[in-house]
């Protein structure tokens, strides 16, 4: 149990510490774009991608890595505790164009209702906002039509951010459980 608990707060403590792009261009650019900050205006951006889960198969990027004594009993899988690292693509489709990854762990955090606690970071690797991240945190009811889960921070261009991941089913497997989810983000950064 020690151990379990080692690795649920080192998981954690990964996947709520975004990348920083200004480290990437050193302390003087992260000061010089604090100094701007008061004269800067706020942005919306609004961003649309698919999020691909596949945790069966032999190149899975979501993997369960702890569980409770009751799962097995809980009718809604109460106590997994899944890592993830899935592609994030601007299609639906498995063979879409790559444009970051959704980097952090999803919890069956939930007696009543199939739902996770998800806590991850949208690390963007492609286009305009490459070298940048998004931090999501919140309740997914994964079968519901429509969910909401806020935006609780971003780096490099999405310094400041705050807003909103809605998430909608696009296709799921009952029995491999592979998912594609579609995104929509709206988010308000500097």
């Amino acid at each position: 149990m020690a151990k379990l608990c080692i690795i649920f707060m080192l998981v954690i403590l990964t996947a709520a510490v975004p990348a920083t792009e200004g480290l990437k261009k050193g302390p003087k650019a992260v000061e010089k774009w604090f100094k701007k900050l008061p004269q800067a205006k706020e942005k919306l951006s609004k961003l649309h991608f698919y999020f691909h889960d596949a945790v069966s198969g032999k190149n899975p990027t979501a993997v369960k890595v702890a569980e409770s004594k009751i799962t097995s009993q809980a009718p809604t899988f109460f106590g997994i505790v899944s890592i993830a690292d899935d592609p994030l693509t601007v299609g639906p489709e498995s063979d879409s164009k790559i444009i970051g990854r959704a980097q952090g762990m999803y919890c069956m955090a939930s007696l009543e209702e199939l739902g996770l606690l998800m806590t991850f970071n949208l690390v963007f690797t492609d286009g305009e906002y490459n070298g940048s991240t998004l931090s999501v945190l919140g309740h997914n009811p994964i079968f519901h039509e429509y969910r909401e889960m806020p935006i609780v921070g971003g780096s490099g261009i999405f310094r400041l951010a705050r807003g909103i991941a809605t998430a909608k089913t696009v296709w799921h497997n009952f029995t491999s459980k592979d998912a594609v989810v579609e995104y929509t983000v709206m988010v308000l950064h500097y």
